[in-house]
């Protein structure tokens, strides 16, 4: 357990803010948790993983908390399926990584994006076609007013596109501890989204393996998304709107190349190709700047402040909705 306090959050947060919080606590233990929670009674709590999906606005006068408790094991198994049990502190693409190794399949397509296993399940991250709550089983956390741990189900979760029931009516009173994903040990793989079956370069998918997968995933996201380690950025910024089949008729009318993706309730288009008919490509304000590879992403090409991330996002949002009179909404927390 390490505890410090009045410190700065630049080694907390992917978009590299220097902002400080109160208190910053990591833990290996559910026990030292509770202890921490203890003593500091009273705080606003803040759980990071690795700070990839955050945009701290100001200094945050709290406690924020890192799990370094980062174990997995398989729990249950059949001739056709694993149950892994995930420590909420271990890294996402790190526990990919073994299980890919290993051809357990289900995970693959989630391959390098920032984060851990817990945020993972608040976030409800998703890639290429998957996201989380395709494989998650069940989720353990540790309820900060009772100090009890208490288990909820896939269905419990309350999972949505981007959401689930972590980010908001359980937000601030539970903590996940770990993560069950139920994956398959020989099922199909999910190819048809975002060029990634091109990216395979191959046709027969039937001698594919979970690795194959995942390294043409890594690929495809490198190609298009600043590596977090290299360039300040929180990943994708903005979530790919969904309107009305009525609203994408009207504009298909117009714009009769533009990319979408149907579903049951209407239809979705990338946030992305909207920015860039916006011509918001490369845009900055102050250190931020709209990624010219991938306009879904801002990043801080260094000295950025808050406020400039803000505006930047500002301005993205009016013109979009200027254009095409759709509202986007954050992928990324303000805190």
């Amino acid at each position: 357990m390490t505890i410090r306090e009045h410190i700065s959050l630049l080694p907390y947060n992917t978009f590299r803010i220097d902002v400080e919080a109160a208190v910053v606590a990591e833990y290996e233990s559910v026990g030292e948790l509770k202890s921490i929670l203890r003593t500091y009674s009273g705080m606003p709590v803040l759980p990071v993983g690795e700070g990839s999906n955050l945009l701290f606005t100001r200094n945050f006068g709290g406690l924020v908390l890192r799990s370094r408790m980062q174990r997995a094991k398989a729990v249950r198994e059949t001739a056709g399926e694993v149950w892994i049990e995930a420590e909420a502190g271990l890294r996402l693409d790190d526990l990919i990584a073994q299980l890919a190794d290993m051809d357990i399949r289900g995970m693959e397509n989630l391959s390098h994006i920032p984060g851990t296993v817990g945020a993972a399940a608040v976030q409800n991250v998703g890639a290429y076609g998957v996201e989380a709550k395709d494989v998650i089983e069940k989720v353990s956390v540790l309820d900060t007013l009772t100090m009890q741990t208490r288990t909820y189900t896939g269905e419990q979760c309350c999972f949505a596109y981007r959401d689930s029931v972590f980010k908001h009516g359980k937000r601030g009173t539970c903590i996940i501890t770990s993560v069950v994903f139920r994956l398959s040990k020989g099922g199909p793989f999910r190819l048809d989204y975002g060029g990634l079956r091109q990216a395979l370069g191959q046709d027969d998918v039937s001698r594919l393996s979970a690795l194959d997968v995942r390294r043409a995933v890594i690929a495809v996201r490198r190609a298009k998304l600043p590596e977090v380690g290299e360039v300040g950025s929180a990943g994708s910024f903005f979530k790919n709107p969904v309107v009305t089949k009525d609203t994408f008729a009207a504009i298909k009318a117009q714009y009769s190349e533009i990319p979408f993706f149907p579903l049951e309730d209407g239809v979705k288009i990338p946030a992305a190709w909207l920015i860039e008919q916006c011509g918001m490509k490369g845009r900055t304000v102050g250190g931020a700047q709209v990624w010219e590879k991938q306009p879904l992403v801002i990043v801080n090409r260094g000295g950025a402040s808050p406020g400039d991330i803000v505006a930047l996002a500002q301005l993205v949002t009016d013109a979009v909705r200027d254009r095409f009179s759709i509202t986007l909404t954050p992928e990324v927390n303000y805190i």
